[in-house]
């Protein structure tokens, strides 16, 4: 039997090339007849820089940059080909943040601009830009500011960073921004395809960034200003652009510069030949940190369900938590979801344990399927 082992990050446990390989032990452990590829996924968020790199070769550099609140820290972005690869997380993520420290009225995605302007110094033609696991609801605001875009207030001052700072926004102007940017295109790998506003947007995301439902209402109604002020001085209405809510926001920001929105999870997929490995295994393993409603908004295993689906090739995915109901997720193709938490465990216990987990209950699923198909399964 061929099995596709494709999973994306664990986040907080393990990363997508870390979750496949203990995956792999898992069904290699049931029995020596599974003839095992590993293909690790990312949407936009957590992992892409790793994916992309090793997929392509690429190599990583390091920039000083602020993390969300003003921090200086080092962060890795990725160059291939005159490309560059940025995790908008490594300068701006909730991996950057103690969890008492998360607040995205004064998180600022400024450390994002100085990755971008550290791949323009290195004279890229491109910039694949991954939308993911932000720390920040400032609808792009520091970003468009550290490329030198002007973000005023009525007193023709810049506004104070992080999503609070929104409020005071009287007056936008992009052409102030650094020029190479106009002649460098750049792709925004959205996790979400999300619009701005609505309970759908990036409101969806603020309580995992530590909003109090106070300061929900509070960022919903800056982001809306924000919108409000773009599509008057800029012409350009960001409102319902999908993926314009990715990243707290910064979707929007991005599509001001006039980069191009597109689903992560799609954009690896064709990257790394995605769907003809689906083609050729008989079963897909796809694995994932959580599945919930928010898995139908674009995450990454959203795409290996339609690819499954579309080859009519089981999907089972390995999950660390589920929440919600789960018919929807066996309508796009997943057939079946496995958490690999055994029992109840403390959150910090069932983290350090992932890998272990990981390979537990693929040597379960792997020893199910060898009993059914003592012959090894189809053969091509």
């Amino acid at each position: 039997m061929r099995v596709l082992v494709a999973p994306a990050a664990f986040k907080g446990s393990l990363r997508p090339r870390e979750a496949a390989e203990a995956i792999a032990r898992g069904f290699r452990r049931a029995s020596p007849r599974f003839r095992i590829a590993l293909c690790p996924l990312a949407d936009g968020g957590d992992g892409t820089l790793e994916v992309l790199l090793s997929a392509r070769g690429g190599r990583l550099r390091t920039a000083a940059v602020e993390d969300p609140l003003g921090r200086p820290v080092e962060a890795e972005w990725g160059l291939l080909d005159g490309t560059a690869v940025i995790e908008m997380a490594r300068a701006a993520g909730l991996v950057l943040l103690a969890p008492e420290e998360r607040d995205p009225l004064k998180a600022s995605t400024y450390g994002v601009g100085q990755l971008v302007l550290a791949a323009l110094n290195e004279g890229v033609r491109e910039i694949w830009l991954g939308l993911g696991g932000s720390a920040t609801v400032d609808g792009g605001a520091g970003f468009l500011q550290a490329l030198g875009v002007r973000l005023l207030d009525a007193r023709g001052r810049p506004i104070p960073k992080g999503g609070a700072g929104l409020a005071k926004l009287a007056a936008l102007d992009l052409s102030s921004a650094d020029p190479r940017v106009k002649r460098t295109r750049i792709v925004a790998l959205c996790d979400v395809r999300s619009p701005l506003l609505g309970p759908r947007g990036a409101r969806l995301y603020m309580p995992q960034k530590g909003a109090t439902p106070e300061q929900c209402e509070a960022l919903e109604r800056n982001l809306a200003h924000f919108a409000e002020v773009a599509l008057r001085d800029a012409g350009i209405d960001v409102r319902e652009i999908p993926g314009a809510g990715a990243a707290g926001g910064l979707g929007a920001a991005l599509a001001l510069l006039g980069a191009e929105l597109v689903s992560g999870s799609e954009f690896i997929a064709e990257e790394l030949g995605l769907e003809g490995r689906v083609r050729e295994c008989d079963l897909v393993v796809g694995g994932e940190g959580q599945i919930d409603p928010q898995t139908l908004e674009g995450k990454g295993i959203l795409q290996l369900a339609r690819l499954a689906k579309a080859h009519r090739k089981p999907l089972v995915v390995l999950c660390g938590s589920r929440s919600g109901g789960l018919s929807s997720l066996h309508r796009v193709g997943i057939t079946a979801v496995f958490s690999i938490v055994p029992g109840p465990a403390d959150l910090e216990d069932a983290l350090r344990r992932g890998a272990e987990n990981a390979t537990e209950t693929a040597y379960q699923l792997g020893a199910l399927l060898a009993a059914l198909h003592p012959q090894g399964g189809p053969e091509p």
